[in-house]
């Protein structure tokens, strides 16, 4: 008996094997075609390529960025294309440079994750001196509000943009044409006159290299010394004529004095003795004016106890007017006018203090309290009783608990001081003592 088998393949198998052939197929094919599968492959990658460096490298994913216009008094030399950068970090670039009626409009493409605060500085920088500017924010702080797509910005300050290189060529044409050459080449001679010439130009190099990085590093400060110093020019320009006529003045002054120069030079030769024989005089006296300024001790003491009635007599604060300017009113007419008061007044004892001999040589302190007791209007209407005084002050009567016998202080005496006691100095032999003063107390009047 024979047994049949079939040789058709499964299920599985069809499902396996129809894969099989597509991927089969498709080798031999490529295997057949490779330089072109190669051609197609280098292709695409080159495309890849291209779009990672267009929106990676040089930021031209649109969908990415945002537009924001700056206002600048003049271009400063900045063209399209430029950079933008965040102290120094590039941020985007400039789109365009526009002219407008009072300066250029600076349209800016910075990346959309650019945190720049809308209040930063922002200037247009250079690279060299040659050029290659770009714009350059300078933001002093991290905080918000930020710039976003459409802001606008306007910095118009003169040092916002860097100087043309024309403007720097004609600022410079006209200081060299202040230099005068032949002053300049009397430096470059005497320079050369020696070896140490160029140590010399090299030193005046160096300081002024120096003098100039100073400057730049106190620019602000510099900046508005200018802005100041021209208010004050402009100041002493509008008071040309005042000074010319001061200069006119000072020119009358100079000449007068300038025909006195014969007496200043008589005046300078007889100085000198002059001087010296007052110097000579004081250092002969001094003794003497020592002795003076003792006696006025006693004086000063007696001023200090009526000093406010006396500033208030010679420079009142009440305003009623000073007595050295009341003074002046009796001098008219050719003379000095007065009324004089012939009847008696009644007279004061002044606390009846007692009274020495006014032949006494001794000559004894002043009492300091020499008040009137007598309250009666009358008497010594012109007394310091009723001086003016402040407010305030009551030197007008003895002080509480003062004695009324307290005198000034006694006048020191010094090494040619004459002793004037009672009845004359004592005499080297003297053999009986001399009587003291005895004082004597007035009756009342």
């Amino acid at each position: 008996m024979t047994t049949r088998t079939d040789s058709r393949p499964g299920p599985l198998a069809r499902a396996v094997d129809l894969p099989a052939r597509g991927i089969t197929t498709t080798v031999r094919a490529a295997v057949k075609h490779r330089l072109w599968l190669s051609a197609i492959g280098l292709g695409l990658v080159l495309l890849l390529g291209v779009a990672y460096h267009a929106v990676a490298v040089f930021g031209m994913n649109a969908d990415d960025t945002i537009s924001v216009r700056i206002r600048f008094a003049d271009s400063g030399g900045l063209l399209p294309d430029r950079e933008v950068t965040v102290r120094g970090v590039k941020v985007g670039s400039v789109s365009s440079v526009d002219l407008t009626g009072d300066g250029v409009v600076a349209v800016l493409s910075l990346d959309a994750d650019a945190r720049i605060p809308r209040d930063s500085p922002v200037r247009v920088a250079g690279l060299s001196f040659a050029g290659e500017q770009y714009v350059d924010f300078r933001p002093t702080s991290s905080n918000g509000p930020y710039l976003t797509d459409g802001s606008e910005i306007s910095t118009l300050e003169p040092d916002s943009t860097p100087t043309p290189l024309a403007t720097l060529l004609e600022d410079l044409d006209g200081m060299l044409a202040q230099i005068d050459t032949d002053q300049l080449k009397t430096i470059r001679d005497e320079l050369g006159v020696s070896t140490a010439g160029p140590e010399k130009l090299r030193d005046i190099i160096d300081g002024g290299t120096f003098l100039i990085s100073t400057l730049d590093s106190v620019l602000p400060q510099t900046t508005s010394l200018i802005k100041t110093s021209r208010v004050v020019l402009t100041t002493l320009g509008e008071g040309g004529p005042a000074i010319r006529e001061t200069s006119r003045d000072l020119d009358t002054l100079f000449t007068g004095v300038s025909r006195k120069a014969d007496g200043y030079k008589t005046l300078l030769k007889q100085t000198p003795p002059l001087l010296s024989a007052i110097d000579s005089i004081i250092a002969d006296n001094s003794p003497t004016m020592v002795q003076l300024l003792g006696n006025l001790a006693t004086v000063t003491q007696l001023v200090y106890q009526r000093l406010p009635a006396l500033n208030d007599f010679f420079f009142p604060a009440s305003g009623r007017g000073s007595v050295l300017k009341a003074l002046t009113y009796t001098m008219h007419d050719g003379g000095i006018w007065g009324a004089l008061n012939v009847y008696p007044r009644a007279a004061c004892d002044y606390l009846q203090l007692p009274r020495f001999a006014s032949s006494e040589p001794s000559h004894p302190e002043p009492y300091l309290y020499t008040f009137c007791p007598n309250n009666d209007p009358t008497v010594l209407i012109r007394g310091a009783r009723n001086a003016p005084r402040p407010p305030g002050d009551d030197t007008n009567a003895m002080p509480d608990g003062a004695d009324p016998r307290a005198r000034a202080t006694p006048t020191p005496t010094g090494p040619l001081s004459i002793p004037l006691p009672y009845a004359g100095p004592e005499l080297p032999n003297q053999p009986w003592p001399l009587p003291k003063p005895q004082p004597t107390i007035d009756q009342p009047r």
